[in-house]
């Protein structure tokens, strides 16, 4: 089906040019992963990110380490609960970031310009639905509950 081979098709190319900025930001695939995560869903308690992430907890205290280390994200105590931790995306290191990714970014306004606003709403309905199989695949994989899983914005 060719729905399903261009779906392969944009996430090799997304997984490469990930890849590339990770690299050029000095970050390993699953640092950039959970920036991202923290970035659109945060501030998280680090076993919200670990589970969003699919993530052993411990595996993710080294993640968290080097992302600290490296200025992405804060720890910080929840104020509502003293006793919890919540990290945060430091938002002023979003234009480095984000510059990485500039060129995507134009092609795909340039690509979006092509369309009218009802097909936009109808292709972001079928990549939010296909995020959202991906996610109950991964929660199946993982042996998980997918009704417990987050569901995409």
């Amino acid at each position: 089906m060719a729905i399903r081979e261009s779906l392969r098709e944009l996430g090799l190319q997304l997984s490469l040019l990930n890849r590339q900025v990770g690299a050029h930001l000095e970050l390993k695939d699953v640092d950039l992963d959970c920036l991202d995560l923290v970035n659109a869903h945060g501030p998280l308690t680090p076993t919200a990110l670990a589970r969003r992430a699919g993530l052993h907890p411990a595996t993710l205290t080294g993640v968290l380490d080097r992302l600290e280390r490296g200025g992405w994200v804060v720890r910080e105590r929840d104020p509502a609960d003293r006793r919890a931790v919540q990290v945060r995306a430091v938002r002023e290191r979003n234009a480095e970031l984000l510059g990485l990714f500039a060129g995507m970014n134009a092609s795909l306004d340039r690509i979006c310009d092509g369309y009218d606003q009802a097909e936009l709403d109808l292709l972001a309905g079928f990549l939010r639905r296909t995020g959202d199989a991906g996610a109950e695949a991964v929660s199946e994989l993982a042996g998980e509950d997918a009704s417990r899983r987050p569901r995409s914005r």
